[in-house]
């Protein structure tokens, strides 16, 4: 017979239930728990954001930069927490934040704006959806009033619409503030639904989410309309910096990246980049990002050249990068001094975050993309080198 886990409806996150659940897995499982049992703040500021907790997980951070960013929200240099298991990782983008440094720095541009909840309204036949579809659009001032009166920050802006056989896939596309804003706008996108239910009763029936907002997931429609915000960050890498760091030339950095987006073309890659959800994850990690949200804000287009100067000007777009300062995990202690390492906790800082954290990336994709190239005269490869030495094969 199954054991049930332990739990308090009067507090379910004191000390002594955290006691009960520990030695719960003591007794039903071979752990023997010591370093999950430490932590140093007060288990209920856990409550919101995880159930049924015994312990912690640590996982080591470490500190990357400077990064010289040329934003519009994020200008400076930021020294940037990255939490991760992977040796030579860090060391990889310290370099690449080097050449960043030597080039002038990252521009980055936030291009848009939007977080989705996306309700799908199903008819008797597509005849019928179609003319839904038209009084919907003729009513978007009334369904933006009702959804914005559930929430003080969140603003509808758009309500795209998708038909097919006899249904109508919606996204219901906000501006979230310094919040992710996925609960956000699941609660105002249903009031909207329930007024829509009222104001049209021959509708039979609607989902909230008919998984055309493609959450946590990359998507066509993620590429093309947005979810989050779309960021780009861009760099000219003087050909002399570019030798003399990396060691490789910018036609030979061109050449490459040709070859690896053919093999993004032909797997049917999210992205034709190299590893954009290292950097990622790392920073999500460390900042109390909702790291499942990995699954679309990975998703991305590079894009390179070599100027008529002989430099190497390389761009990376994400067109779903979901970051958050204020909300979900980023109050929580470990997290909030990460957050505040760059300046970044709290409201108005969420479009710094999104510009460092695309600035980022550009640091990891200039390392690897140079660090892959096989060395002519040696024979040898910095990226198996440095994994020899940094990393778990040591």
């Amino acid at each position: 017979m199954s054991k049930k886990i332990p739990r308090s409806s009067e507090n379910d996150y004191s000390p002594e239930i955290l006691r009960q659940r520990q030695a719960f897995i003591e007794e039903n499982t071979p752990a023997r728990l010591h370093h999950t049992r430490q932590f140093s703040f007060e288990p209920e500021v856990m409550a919101g954001n995880i159930e049924n907790m015994f312990g912690v997980a640590q996982v080591p951070i470490g500190l990357a930069g400077p990064l010289l960013v040329n934003g519009e929200y994020a200008q400076g240099e930021f020294y940037v927490p990255m939490a991760t298991v992977e040796g030579t990782m860090l060391a990889s983008y310290n370099r690449g934040m080097k050449v960043i440094r030597e080039s002038g720095g990252v521009l980055t541009t936030v291009a848009g704006e939007a977080m989705q909840r996306a309700p799908v309204f199903v008819f008797k036949n597509a005849r019928d959806s179609r003319e839904f579809a038209r009084w919907l659009k003729a009513h978007f001032e009334q369904v933006k009033a009702v959804a914005e009166s559930t929430t003080s920050v969140g603003k509808l802006n758009e309500i795209e619409q998708y038909l097919a056989h006899n249904m109508v896939f919606t996204r219901f596309d906000y501006s979230t503030g310094d919040a992710a804003g996925q609960n956000m706008t699941s609660k105002a996108t249903f009031a909207a639904c329930e007024w829509i239910k009222q104001q049209y009763p021959s509708m039979p029936h609607y989902l909230l989410s008919g998984n055309f907002d493609t959450e946590k997931k990359t998507s066509s429609v993620n590429l093309l309309k947005g979810r989050g915000r779309r960021v780009t960050a861009e760099i000219t890498v003087p050909r002399d910096v570019m030798i003399e760091n990396l060691r490789i030339t910018p036609q030979q950095m061109h050449y490459g990246q040709g070859i690896s987006t053919m093999s993004a073309i032909l797997s049917n890659s999210s992205n034709n980049a190299a590893h954009p959800a290292n950097g990622l994850a790392a920073l999500y990690l460390a900042t109390g990002q909702d790291i499942a949200n990995i699954g679309e804000s990975n998703q991305c287009t590079t894009y390179n050249h070599v100027t008529r100067q002989g430099d190497y000007y390389f761009s990376i777009t994400f067109p779903a990068l979901i970051v958050a300062t204020y909300g979900g995990g980023t109050a929580l202690p470990t997290q909030r001094e990460c957050l505040e390492i760059m300046d970044c906790f709290g409201p108005g800082k969420a479009l710094k975050l999104a510009e460092i954290a695309a600035a980022l990336t550009v640091a990891g994709e200039l390392s690897l993309g140079a660090a892959a190239r096989v060395d002519h005269k040696t024979r040898k490869n910095e990226w198996v080198d440095a994994h020899e030495k940094l990393g778990r094969n040591r």
